[in-house]
């Protein structure tokens, strides 16, 4: 038998990696309980200022066109997301609709500061104040969230953690 010592930063890491694996679910759970705050927290925003959201989205570029799609899609669409990740069956799926739409917001908010960094926010609520350079990041930390919380739960799958089959509805 081979006795193997760690050094500290190996045993740190050992141990750090202990630890997720210890509370792969509780941190899937919170980050999917994060998630849904953000959305119903946004999807309700959206909602009570319809009128004022489709007059500004008008002004947007490369959206502006059909602000009608955007100022109802975008509420229910992170309403569904949001119901996606409350039901156990369904939060894979509602964690890859997080992942697309986080990512399809920074990806626009990298071009609104390129080209047009003067435009408000359409987030509603606290988010509204956030500078465009602060909500990008914002949204940079949501989507690393979000392949941390895909990568868990896939990790889960194929260590027998789950033991009921997700009903994926889009990947």
């Amino acid at each position: 038998m081979k006795n193997t010592t760690l050094s500290g930063s190996a045993m740190k890491r050992n141990g750090f990696m202990n630890f997720v694996v210890a509370k792969r679910t509780t941190i899937v759970e919170v980050i999917s309980a994060l998630f849904i705050l953000l959305f119903v927290y946004t999807a309700i925003n959206k909602f009570l200022v319809l009128k004022d959201l489709k007059y500004v989205l008008k002004n947007f570029p490369l959206i502006g066109s059909f602000p009608q799609v955007i100022t109802w899609g975008l509420p229910i669409s992170e309403s569904i997301i949001a119901l996606l990740l409350f039901i156990p069956r369904t939060k894979l799926s509602g964690l890859y609709g997080s992942l697309a739409m986080l990512t399809a917001f920074t990806f626009y908010l990298g071009y609104m500061l390129v080209f047009t960094p003067k435009l408000p926010c359409t987030c509603g609520g606290m988010l509204q104040k956030l500078s465009w350079p602060q909500h990008l990041i914002f949204n940079i930390f949501f989507v690393f969230l979000a392949i941390v919380a895909i990568r868990l739960y896939k990790k889960q799958q194929d260590t027998g953690e789950i033991t009921e089959t997700p009903l994926v509805i889009f990947t």
